[in-house]
């Protein structure tokens, strides 16, 4: 057990040394390896105490809406869009209750959007929702956003650290000052509503959502929870969701961070006694803080997904712990649930979803739901349940009274944004979180004035630096130009160099015109998100090791070396600590790169501006295969133990550490290749061809073609978050569409084989095509190993209807000639198709249409 259980309600703080929890007495200890998850559990659940208490007249002004509101338009208020879909049209239509914008969505489809824009936008759907000329409701919506580390998805928001790096701060109190700035700037962009803060605790640091998470602990994760909440809402019974204070969401109920093989939205096998007590950790404290909203998690518990687990979120959330606001949704997540799919789900709203995030399907699945309703399949009960939950959390907000956002009181604020207050608490939050793991002969802290080095291609990086959830979803389509008031870590060090009167030159390759006394290579991970950042295996650049390749140049040179790595999790860098003096994980320390200057160098005069603090909440591996390494394991051998963070007094020497790795695993073994499944592989990458022979190369989620009319690109959602890929033709004129390889196929062998794949792919006609369709597979120069017409294939599907296909690669005599392009898609009418789920494979699906030879 984790927790601490106090016989009577009490008002504490949050420490790490006893878990202050307000939970009923005679807790007991959950039945042993209950593996069943069903209501016919025999595990305690802990109810949780809250000062918040159901407020007399909220509930009658709820029974009062209840009373008047139709079905539809209670049905409006549990269904939320995305604005990439939603229009200003479709809020005043239907009124609905919330909406979100997703990593990838700015207001307008303006990326660089600033804070009176997103404001502008508020207003519009606040007024669209109080409009009932149509759907004769007034009730506000609210606007929901993913303010991750910081409010991250808008232009020019202070990034604070990703939560790996605010564990090892140790600091319950920074991080309800965090959450406190951070509600800030939402406030002044008129937002009401953050999906924040994750609570999940990770088990397997393959997990692509690692960084996501405070520690490995959950006494850690429990501790923050509450304070972040805090931050974020206010306190209860003094300034709760008053003034710049906005609604919270603790996600992602529930087992997220312990998944098999650490894949995201994957199974977590375990006993319910292990759940309740690692990783309900943080929801404990969140709630008793006063947490409005928790999101359900896309993973399964035990083969059954939690959106459809009535056990988990209504019986153990709602009833045993004692959870009175409102569940919701993860984004197109109802769609696994069994029975169930984009355009429907009963099953998950009678689990006890009541909130549904529908991004691009929300009118059919409005409809559909509103059928269920009057169908008996949702009960009346359970609708109005859900709608009293929601508005409940609306209401303690003040939505009715408030105005629209640009009227508010906390709108008028713009000062707040990027406030400078808020980017000091960033950098210090930088300071704090650096763990200092090497440091022999005591190399560090770096004398200001001396003539310095500054190499790795994350140096100036802001992008690197910031990592995924930072203006777009991946971050990988970033640049400093993005992030107009960030500071890179090169910029942070140089202008304390400089100050001091020290040297200092800046080579991503390490090169020098004069010899440095030092040399600070600043190296790590490329942005990622959610299960792109998922991998097979723990080494740093595995299979490339340019970075190792630079550190060893600078060590050959006698150049001491500083490593500064950023990363969103403990990766195995053996090689990389051996070629190395000192070793800084430095994680995701986001937009105030100043930060890490302030503790690498001394002041003008010699002495340590700021000693490292930082401690590992992430135990380090030993070995490369070390997936699964959590403290108070039974065989934990870790090569830095959880707590562990050197300073300067400390003299430590590490000693030369071995390098062998394990081998490799073996490639593809079901024989599939993934040229599009859920991203883009490696080494592949969208090409639009317009009527002039011009292209553009696209990697990430959007974009238009060289002339800026011809042809766009935009991303859908099949079965997760935006792996699909609509393209539109404009202007009836001829262009293409293309998935192209970096480096031609041209090995005799790998071509041969093509001969005995396919490739399927699923695609969707959104606009039938006014001219022919040509679809090539497997293309080079002249010819292509399957070519032929969709017309008579597209004229069968109904718009929006996705189906797999697959076209089989034996349709011409094999030649040496080099394979370009994987996929071609033609047109020169208006037209509008999409694409996912694209992979080369030796047995076709079941469920495929195969598309012989043309003959």
């Amino acid at each position: 057990m984790f927790f601490q259980v106090f016989p009577r309600p009490v008002r504490c703080r949050f420490t790490l040394s006893a878990l202050c929890l307000t939970l009923v007495s005679g807790y007991g200890t959950a039945a042993a390896n209950n593996n069943s998850a069903s209501s016919g559990s025999t595990a305690t659940w802990p109810k949780v105490h809250s000062t918040l208490q159901l407020d007399p007249a909220i509930e009658q002004q709820i029974d009062k809406l209840l009373a008047n509101m139709s079905i539809e338009q209670k049905v409006a208020q549990i269904v939320q869009p995305e604005i990439g879909y939603l229009s200003v049209a479709q809020m005043r239509k239907y009124g609905f209750g919330s909406y979100l914008n997703g990593g990838n969505t700015a207001p307008y489809g303006q990326k660089q959007a600033d804070a009176k824009t997103w404001l502008k936008f508020a207003d519009e759907m606040y007024e669209a929702s109080i409009d009932d000329s149509e759907d004769g409701s007034s009730i506000p919506t609210i606007w929901g956003t993913d303010a991750m580390h910081g409010h991250s998805n808008v232009y020019g928001a202070t990034l604070f650290p990703h939560n790996i790096g605010l564990g090892a701060a140790r600091d319950p109190e920074l991080i309800r000052r965090i959450g406190e700035a951070t509600a800030k700037e939402v406030a002044a962009t008129g937002i009401e509503w953050m999906f924040a803060p994750t609570v999940a605790v990770v088990r397997d640091d393959r997990w692509g959502r690692t960084y996501e998470s405070y520690s490995e602990d959950p006494e850690i994760v429990a501790s923050y929870a509450g304070p972040m909440i805090e931050g974020v809402q206010g306190v209860i019974g003094d300034n709760f969701l008053t003034g710049f204070h906005r609604i919270a969401t603790a996600k992602h109920f529930i087992g997220d961070g312990g998944t098999e093989n650490g894949i995201d939205r994957g199974d977590t096998l375990l006993d319910e006694a292990t759940l309740r007590d690692v990783h309900a950790a943080g929801y404990y404290t969140a709630i008793a803080a006063g947490a409005q909203s928790v999101m359900a998690s896309f993973n399964s518990w035990n083969g059954k997904r939690v959106h459809g687990d009535h056990y988990l979120l209504t019986d153990v959330l709602k009833q045993q712990m004692g959870f009175t606001g409102f569940v919701i949704s993860d984004w197109n997540a109802h769609k696994f649930v069994d029975g169930c799919d984009l355009e429907h789900c009963a099953a998950a709203f009678n689990a006890g979803v009541d909130v549904m995030m529908v991004p691009e399907h929300f009118e059919a699945f409005y409809h559909n739901t509103v059928q269920q309703v009057k169908d008996g399949i949702i009960s009346q009960a359970r609708l109005e349940d859900a709608v009293r939950r929601f508005l409940r959390a609306k209401i303690r907000f003040g939505v009715f009274n408030r105005g629209k956002p640009s009227s508010r009181a906390e709108s008028a604020q713009p000062e707040w944004f990027n406030a400078p207050a808020h980017r000091e608490l960033a950098r210090q939050a930088v300071r704090q979180s650096l763990v200092l793991l090497k440091n022999n002969q005591n190399i560090l802290p770096i004398a200001a004035n001396s003539r310095v080095l500054i190499a790795g291609d994350a140096a100036d990086s802001i992008a690197k630096q910031a990592g995924g959830w930072s203006v777009s979803w991946q971050g990988t389509d970033n640049t400093n130009a993005d992030f107009p008031n960030a500071t890179s870590i090169y910029a942070g060090l140089r202008q304390q160099i400089i100050a001091a009167g020290g040297q200092v030159e800046l080579s991503a390759e390490g090169k020098f015109t004069v010899k440095p006394d030092v040399a600070i290579v600043v190296i790590g991970e490329e942005p990622y998100a959610e299960w792109f950042g998922d991998i097979q295996r723990l080494e740093y650049q595995y299979g490339t090791k340019t970075d190792l390749a630079l550190l060893q140049r600078l060590q050959a040179q006698q150049i001491p070396v500083v490593t500064v790595f950023l990363s969103g999790r403990p990766l195995w860098v053996n090689k990389e600590l051996n070629a190395s003096d000192a070793f800084v994980a430095a994680w995701l320390p986001g937009s105030e790169g100043q930060g890490i200057a302030d503790v690498l160098l001394t002041d003008s005069s010699g002495n340590i501006q700021h000693d490292f603090s930082g401690k590992l909440s992430f135990s380090w591996p030993k070995y490369d295969n070390q997936f699964v390494l959590n403290v108070k394991d039974a065989t934990y051998d870790p090569l830095f133990a959880y707590g562990y963070g050197l300073r300067y007094r400390d003299q430590v020497n590490l000693a030369t550490l071995h390098e062998n790795t394990s081998p490799a695993p073996e490639a593809n073994p079901d024989g599939q290749q993934a040229l599009f499944v859920k991203n883009l592989a490696d080494g592949l990458a969208w090409q639009l061809l317009d009527n002039k022979g011009a292209t553009a190369r696209l990697y990430g989620a959007t974009g238009i073609s060289a002339d800026g009319q011809s042809l766009t690109m935009q991303s859908v959602n099949l079965a997760y978050q935006e792996d699909g890929r609509k393209f539109v033709w404009q202007n009836a004129a001829p262009a293409s569409v293309l998935l192209q390889f970096a480096a031609p196929l041209t090995d005799k062998k790998q071509l041969d084989r093509l001969a005995n794949k396919a490739l399927q792919l699923s695609i969707r006609q959104d606009q039938a095509a006014s001219a022919e369709v040509m679809l090539g597979a497997m293309c080079g120069a002249t010819a292509c190993q399957h070519q032929l017409a969709l017309g008579p294939l597209l004229s069968t599907l109904a718009p929006g209807q996705w189906q797999s296909i697959a076209l089989p690669l034996n349709c011409h005599v094999q030649s040496n000639s080099p394979i370009t392009t994987a996929l071609r898609l033609s047109s020169n009418g208006n037209f509008s198709l999409a694409l996912a789920n694209i992979a080369l494979v030796n047995e076709v699906s079941s469920h495929t249409l195969l598309l012989d030879c043309p003959q």
